[in-house]
């Protein structure tokens, strides 16, 4: 009886009957996108950095982000250099320039990054692939990812 209910179940697991394992979430996760900056776009460095991403570590643990990546649909990239984040802790990624800290980051761009009328973010770990990603549309001007 075991041997013909694991070659069913060999047989299932071939045809894709049966789930795969669920991946892992990741422990820093994208929990918000300010997309659409108060006011008018200026392009002034206060508006740009009123567009920003905030990434949460979901876990106590302090994590290391360096070689992280956070890339928009177009392929505009912010790449985290040596940076800790503590356990259960944001961090803010800004658009526009400023003074790097535990909680804020800055691009340093001098043009927007995540378009008003939908786009997606996406969190790289440094080998390329996607810890995390959100997509919106034009409602609001923030997404909760």
């Amino acid at each position: 009886m075991k041997r013909i209910l694991a070659t069913a179940a060999a047989a299932a697991t071939a045809l894709g009957l049966m789930a795969a394992p669920a991946e892992a979430a990741s422990p820093v996760q994208i929990y918000r996108v300010y997309f659409d900056s108060p006011g008018k776009d200026t392009r002034s460095n206060k508006s740009l950095n009123g567009e920003w991403v905030q990434l949460y570590n979901r876990t106590t643990k302090t994590r290391q982000l360096k070689g992280v990546k956070l890339r928009d649909k177009t392929g505009y990239t912010y790449t985290f250099g040596w940076f800790q984040l503590k356990g259960r802790k944001s961090v803010y990624v800004h658009t526009g320039r400023g003074s790097n800290n535990a909680t804020h980051r800055y691009w340093g761009r001098k043009a927007y990054v995540w378009n008003n009328t939908g786009d997606t973010a996406y969190l790289l770990y440094p080998n390329g692939k996607r810890a995390d990603s959100c997509s919106w549309t034009s409602k609001g001007s923030s997404k909760y990812c």
